[in-house]
């Protein structure tokens, strides 16, 4: 079966290179798209990198993958864009797009009439994400954020999906699963699901990391998904899981209430209880100080490096086993 996005066209066993432009209302970008082809039947599975800007881990991975796979290797479909969101990737730093200061991983499924960001995650589900069997997120801790590697994913009504969508997150290899309870909201996976697509996110590094190790991780972890998934046998250059994938549970995320400058007293990795001063906000004019708490008890995922923050920002995350 031919594989076609676009002009794009890779038929079985054949690796298609190209790009497609998106029209985002006030600019076109081009996507880059690879087609990798399988020479045998089996599902179509879609990997994206560089949602954010500033996440380096998942566009490197990605595009290294790209490389990697031979179509006389695969059973099915895979297609890899190692750059989803250029504006941000290309344009930005930070989780938001310079032409509009939107974070699409906060509006998917996105509109086609609406801004820049809108638009742009409309493409993305038109062209890549309906219609797939498996769809993985790849994003990292960005130059402000300590993280601790996990797979994200969402719980959902239909429990069918829900299985698949569970076992795909365990089959990634890492230690932390930490799954919400809301079906709902603009993060990518989270609305692939509400179209009935299985869909995780993969996080994998931390301050804008591009260590060769740090991707080779996350490489490892997406050989064993598509193996799971029955799109590779299995590589024998694999190393063994050495810890086994836990469900954790988020419980609560910390916002800053006002501009300043940032302060943490607890760190990534620590574990908080609700209540407990994570940090302080000082106001550079005044010197005033704005306590902040933990808003439940747990570990702290992810956690905000930078300094200056404004109201809204991200402090931290907060999860907990889920036995």
């Amino acid at each position: 079966m031919t594989l076609t996005i676009g002009p794009l066209r890779a038929e079985p066993g054949q690796k298609t290179r190209g790009s497609l432009p998106a029209d985002l209302g006030t600019t076109t970008v081009e996507v880059p798209l690879i087609l990798v082809n399988g020479s045998r039947p089996g599902p179509r599975v879609v990997i994206t990198g560089g949602v954010h800007g500033g996440e380096f881990i998942g566009v490197d991975a990605a595009t290294r993958l790209a490389g990697l796979l031979e179509p006389n290797e695969v059973a099915g479909q895979v297609v890899i864009c190692p750059v989803a969101n250029p504006p941000a990737v290309y344009g930005g730093r930070l989780n938001i797009s310079p032409l509009d200061g939107v974070n699409i991983n906060r509006v998917f499924p996105g509109d086609k009439d609406g801004g820049p960001t809108d638009r742009m995650a409309a493409w993305l589900f038109e062209n890549l994400i309906d219609g797939a069997d498996s769809y993985v997120d790849l994003h990292s801790g960005g130059i402000d954020q300590h993280l601790l590697d996990f797979v994200g994913y969402r719980l959902t009504s239909d429990d069918e999906l829900g299985g698949k969508i569970k076992a795909m997150a365990h089959a990634v290899g890492y230690e932390r699963v930490i799954f919400g309870t809301s079906p709902d909201g603009g993060n990518s996976h989270a609305a692939a699901n509400r179209q009935g697509v299985p869909a995780i996110l993969v996080e994998t590094g931390q301050l804008g990391d591009r260590d060769p190790a740090t991707v080779r991780r996350l490489l490892d972890g997406l050989y064993r998904l598509l193996h799971h998934l029955g799109v590779i046998e299995a590589p024998q250059h694999l190393a063994p899981v050495t810890v086994q994938p836990r469900d954790w549970i988020w419980t609560g995320e910390v916002e800053s209430p006002v501009a300043g400058l940032w302060y943490p007293d607890a760190a990534t990795g620590d574990e908080v209880t609700e209540g407990q001063t994570i940090g302080r906000i000082i106001d550079p004019v005044d010197g005033a100080e704005h306590k902040v708490a933990a808003v439940s008890t747990g570990t702290i995922i992810y956690s905000m490096n930078g300094l200056s923050v404004r109201p809204g920002t991200h402090l931290a995350a907060i999860a907990t086993p889920h036995d």
